[in-house]
C-alpha cells in the first residue's frame, strides 16, 4: 500500500474535510424595518423619532401593556394551571371566541357548524397555515393576487408556501387614496377560481380601507368571477375603534355566499406582540366538510410546530369571555385608536401651521395603525439625515411614533423636506 501523498492530493483531502459546509451561503439582506430600528438606536439625536416599527406606543412614547391584560394574567396565575400541551388545533375556547368576534356571535356560519378555526401563531403564523392548505388543496390556480402594495411579509409567505403571487391595483400614488377603478377593473379579470387577498380593515402599509360602498361592489365581482376571499384581519377594533366596524367586510362577504379564508392576530388590537396568538379559519359548505378541512389543517400544523402556545390564548380567551375584562378591553382598543386619530389629525395641523402648501388631507383619511405620506425615497432620507426621523424608504410611518411631544417637530421636518 502507497501512503504517500501528494501535495494536490492533500489540498483536496484538506477542502473536503475542511471547508465549512455553508460557505456557498451568500449574505441576506437586512429586515427593511429591523434596518430602520438598528440605524435608529446608532442615532445619538435626542430628537431622533423611529416612525417604522408597527408597535403601538403611548403618548410617551412607551410600550404599552393593557390593564385588562394584567388583570386576565392575574386571573390565570390564580388559577395555578398546567403547562401541558394544548391540541393541535390550539385551546377550544379560544379557537370559539375568536371566531366568534370576527363574525359575530349569531352568525349563521357559527350556528350551523360550517366553519373550523384553530389557533395559530400570530397572524403570521395563520396566514402561513392558509398558504400551506392552499397550495396542497385548492382545487383551481395555485395563484394568490395581492394589493398593490401590500404588506411586505404577504409575498414571502405565500411564495415559500408554493402559491405563485400576481396583484391588482390598489393605492393611488397621486390621490394617496384608494385606487377603486383600477382595483374593479383588474379584479374583474383575474381567473375564475383564483385567491385574492384583502385586508379587512386598516390596510397595511397604505392605511387606505373601501368605503362599504365600494366593499359592496368589490364582493359583486369577487362573486361573479367565482374567486376564493382570503381575508387578512390584523387590526379588528385598533382600526376604527369599533370592533363590529373593522369586520364589516368580512361579515357581508360571508352573508353573499362567500365561503372565505380568515386569518386573525390578536398582537395589535390586544399589545399580545410578544404572546403570538392568531387564528386561521375557513367557511365551509356543511358542517361535514367543516370537519374534513379540520382534519387536514391539523395534519399541515403537526409538523411545523406540533401545537401552538397556551400562554397567550389564554389571556386572549379569558378577556373575551370576562364580561367585565371585555369591557375594559373595548375601552382600551377604542382609546389606542383615538390616540391614532388624534396623532394624524395633529400632524395635519402642524404642516398647515408650518405653511405647507400641499394637501395633506389623505393622512387624516387613512386609518389604522400606518400612513403612507406620499413621501418620495430621496425626501425619506432627507428626514433621516438632517432630522433623524427614520421610516421605510417607501414613506410609510408607524403613527403609533407619533406623540403630542413630536409631533410639531415631525410636522417641521416634512415641511422642510415637501417645499
Amino acid at each position: 500500500c502507497n501512503l504517500s501523498i501528494t501535495g494536490r492530493a492533500l489540498n483536496s483531502w484538506f477542502v473536503f474535510f475542511c471547508s465549512s459546509w455553508w460557505a456557498g451561503v451568500q449574505m441576506g439582506p437586512p429586515d427593511p424595518i429591523l434596518g430602520v430600528t438598528e440605524a435608529f438606536k446608532r442615532d445619538t439625536n435626542p430628537k431622533k423619532m423611529n416612525l417604522g416599527v408597527g408597535a403601538y406606543r403611548d403618548d410617551q412614547g412607551k410600550p404599552f401593556v393593557l390593564t385588562c391584560v394584567r388583570k386576565a394574567e392575574a386571573l390565570i396565575a390564580s388559577k395555578q394551571l398546567d403547562k401541558e400541551y394544548l391540541p393541535i388545533g390550539g385551546l377550544g375556547e379560544f379557537n370559539k371566541s375568536c371566531a366568534q368576534l370576527a363574525l359575530g356571535a349569531d352568525n349563521e356560519v357559527l350556528k350551523s357548524g360550517r366553519s373550523i378555526t384553530v389557533q395559530t401563531i400570530s397572524g403570521t403564523g395563520s396566514l402561513r397555515i392558509g398558504g400551506n392548505y392552499l397550495a396542497r388543496f385548492h382545487s383551481g390556480p395555485l395563484d394568490v393576487y395581492l394589493p398593490k402594495p401590500s404588506w411586505g411579509n404577504h409575498t414571502p409567505i405565500f411564495r415559500d408556501a408554493g402559491m405563485q403571487l400576481k396583484a391588482y391595483r390598489y393605492y393611488d400614488p397621486s390621490t394617496c387614496g384608494f385606487d377603486f377603478k383600477g382595483a374593479l377593473e383588474d379584479i374583474s379579470k383575474i381567473p375564475e377560481k383564483s385567491v385574492i387577498l384583502l385586508h379587512a380593515c386598516a390596510h397595511n402599509p397604505t392605511g387606505v380601507d373601501p368605503r362599504p360602498e365600494q366593499w359592496k361592489e368589490i364582493a359583486d365581482i369577487v362573486k361573479k368571477r367565482n374567486l376564493l376571499v382570503f381575508f387578512d384581519m390584523a387590526y379588528q377594533g385598533f382600526a376604527s375603534g369599533d370592533i363590529d366596524r373593522d369586520a364589516w367586510a368580512v361579515r357581508h362577504f360571508i352573508e353573499q355566499g362567500n365561503n372565505i379564508l380568515l386569518s386573525q392576530s390578536f398582537a395589535k388590537n390586544m399589545g399580545l406582540y410578544g404572546e403570538r396568538v392568531g387564528g386561521f379559519t375557513v367557511v365551509c359548505s356543511d358542517a361535514e366538510e367543516a370537519k374534513r378541512v379540520e382534519s387536514q389543517l391539523k395534519i399541515l400544523i403537526r409538523p411545523i410546530y406540533s401545537n401552538p402556545p397556551v400562554n397567550g390564548a389564554r389571556i386572549a380567551s379569558t378577556i373575551l369571555n370576562t364580561p367585565d375584562l371585555r369591557s375594559v378591553w373595548l375601552e382600551e382598543v377604542h382609546g389606542m385608536a383615538n390616540r391614532i386619530i388624534k396623532m394624524r389629525e395633529q400632524l395635519v395641523a402642524g404642516l398647515k401651521k408650518q405653511g405647507s402648501s400641499h394637501n395633506w388631507q389623505h393622512v387624516i383619511d387613512q386609518i389604522g395603525m400606518f400612513c403612507f405620506t406620499g413621501l418620495k425615497p430621496e425626501q425619506v432620507e432627507r428626514l433621516t439625515k438632517e432630522f433623524s426621523v427614520y421610516m421605510t424608504k417607501d414613506g410609510r410611518i408607524s403613527m403609533a411614533g407619533v406623540s403630542s411631544g413630536n409631533v410639531g417637530y415631525l410636522a417641521e421636518a416634512i415641511h422642510a423636506v415637501t417645499k
